[in-house]
């Protein structure tokens, strides 16, 4: 599969008072031309702060450190670390968007609806007033948005979650990107919405040919939309694979352990699995494995030396001592 995108070996740093705090080390990862991609993990582990680093919206004391990221955009391949300020913002909004978290908070409360899609089309388009407001139109009945015209004149405070969540997409897409980037998108949705949410976004992939990058801790969403996903923990990659073989060929104990607590819910017979411990606070990694306070599979390699993400079986990648030093499992 040809790649839209490669992130290569990124790093991102926090500036503290004395020095810097590695808070995502060394993520690499491809997503293909009209691909959904998901990434998954824990509060906490990184997910956020590299979609953000993808469009160069990391704010100070947040820097990405090393690394590249190669996107095929219409003028060819081209480092999106390396562009100017002028730059990004022609790619930002029309060949890569982005839904936040929490419309209710990332749209603006004195702008209309239509204000806000028409933005997107100001900065990128030179359609008119009227054409930007036919566009604007026509997107909202797109993502089944109900009284279409009139939702253009209302304010976000007027509409509930769900609706909110239905513009946020509707503004990612309204320029047609390449890539959709969808932080947490069903995040304090009520399940129904959330799986009104989902669909929609699966068709709307399908009829712009749109790759997309779901950013989650819930599983479920990741096995209703991704073709690929890769785990995240304490700010690395310690799993990536085709979704069926994560599900069904489970490598990281890691991954095991957020299987077992989703797989847990709603089962009366056991008590609700929860992998011990907490996750490493940034600036104080174990000398090994960032994993092995948790782990139920611990090795004494594992406190000694941090493992590698090494392929495990074509197109299966983890990062575990189960696995040896070069990925032979033992």
């Amino acid at each position: 599969m040809e790649n839209l995108l490669e992130v290569k070996n990124i790093s991102i740093d926090l500036k503290t008072k004395d020095n810097y705090m590695k808070l995502a080390d060394d993520i690499s990862f491809n997503i293909g031309k009209k691909q959904s991609f998901g990434i998954v993990g824990e509060s906490g582990c990184g997910k956020s702060i590299t979609a953000l680093s993808i469009i160069q919206l990391l704010s100070y004391p947040l820097k990405v450190s090393s690394g590249q990221i190669l996107f095929d955009s219409k003028k060819g391949m081209v480092d999106l670390l390396s562009l100017k300020n002028n730059e990004i913002r022609k790619i930002r909004g029309k060949e890569i968007s982005m839904i936040f978290q929490e419309p209710m908070t990332a749209l603006d409360p004195i702008f209309t609806i239509e204000q806000q899609i028409a933005e997107t089309l100001k900065f990128h388009t030179n359609l008119s007033k009227k054409d930007m407001r036919s566009m604007a139109l026509e997107m909202l009945k797109k993502v089944g948005i109900p009284r279409a015209e009139q939702i253009l004149n209302e304010y976000p405070h007027q509409l509930s979650g769900g609706m909110l969540q239905r513009i946020m997409i509707a503004i990612a897409l309204i320029c047609k990107p390449k890539l959709l980037i969808a932080d947490e998108p069903t995040t304090a949705l009520d399940v129904t919405i959330q799986a009104q949410i989902l669909d929609l976004m699966n068709e709307l992939k399908e009829y712009y040919d749109t790759s997309i990058i779901m950013i989650t801790h819930d599983l479920g969403v990741i096995a209703e939309t991704c073709e690929r996903v890769a785990v995240f923990y304490s700010g690395q990659v310690v799993e990536e694979a085709d979704v069926a073989a994560l599900f069904h060929n489970t490598a990281h104990p890691y991954t095991s352990g957020l299987l077992k607590a989703v797989t847990s819910i709603g089962d009366k017979s056991k008590e609700l699995y929860t992998i011990p411990g907490m996750v490493p606070a940034g600036g104080h990694m174990p000398k090994g494995c960032r994993f092995e306070e948790r782990c139920t599979k611990t090795m004494p390699i594992c406190k000694e030396k941090a493992p590698e993400l090494a392929e495990i079986e074509k197109g299966h990648k983890c990062r575990c001592w189960l696995y040896g030093e070069r990925g032979d499992n033992k």
